[in-house]
């Protein structure tokens, strides 16, 4: 082979490739998203736009982002990995083992605060109080995790025990379909629910 002939061989496939490569970003880069975007806003308007959830006309909260709640008037959720803190641009996990000391100290330090914190309740402490979920943005906890927190709860509102349990079990979402996941409460549900907002 000459070298014209090598050149202009390599000049049909770099501009073959270079055709690939913009019809590719041309359709999966902008085409498709925007496609998907505009068949999700359609079909599912809330939960393409992120699930916010209003109280007055104003954003209080996702539904399905976590948030930092602290006072004892409020129920309490997961703790967090995801950046500094319920962070929904840096999700994730600790990815810390069970023999990680890190590990270990958090989960201690988490338990020593929910004691302080809820003095009166009893039984186990639920697993979903001490340890953060995956995502690091889990905005649910289980009802027994709930539950832990009723007595708290309950007291700072000056309010009976019997009334934030019902109020518990009246906001519990049950299984994906009767079999996938877990029963859950959504934090900024309950939360809504003990200010008496719907």
């Amino acid at each position: 082979m000459d070298a014209k002939h090598i050149r202009d061989n390599t000049v049909r496939h770099v501009a073959t490739a270079a055709k690939y490569t913009v019809v590719s970003v041309v359709s999966f880069g902008i085409i498709y998203p925007l496609l998907m975007t505009l068949i999700a806003q359609t079909i599912f308007p809330r939960q393409a736009s992120g699930s916010i959830v209003y109280e007055s006309g104003n954003p209080v909260g996702s539904a399905i982002v976590g948030q930092l709640w602290t006072k004892p008037q409020y129920f309490h959720g997961r703790p967090s990995a995801a950046g500094k803190g319920y962070d929904p641009t840096s999700t994730g996990g600790t990815n810390l083992g069970p023999t990680s000391k890190k590990l270990i100290d958090a989960t201690r330090a988490a338990i020593a605060q929910l004691k302080k914190d809820n003095p009166d309740a009893s039984g186990p402490i639920p697993m979903d109080l001490v340890t953060s979920s995956a995502s690091g943005i889990d905005p649910d906890i289980s009802p027994q995790a709930a539950d832990y927190q009723a007595s708290r709860i309950a007291k700072a509102r000056n309010i009976p025990v019997a009334q934030v349990l019902a109020l518990i079990a009246g906001h519990e979402h049950g299984r994906a379909f009767g079999v996938l996941g877990e029963p859950r409460v959504n934090v900024l549900e309950l939360n809504l629910a003990l200010d008496g907002k719907p």
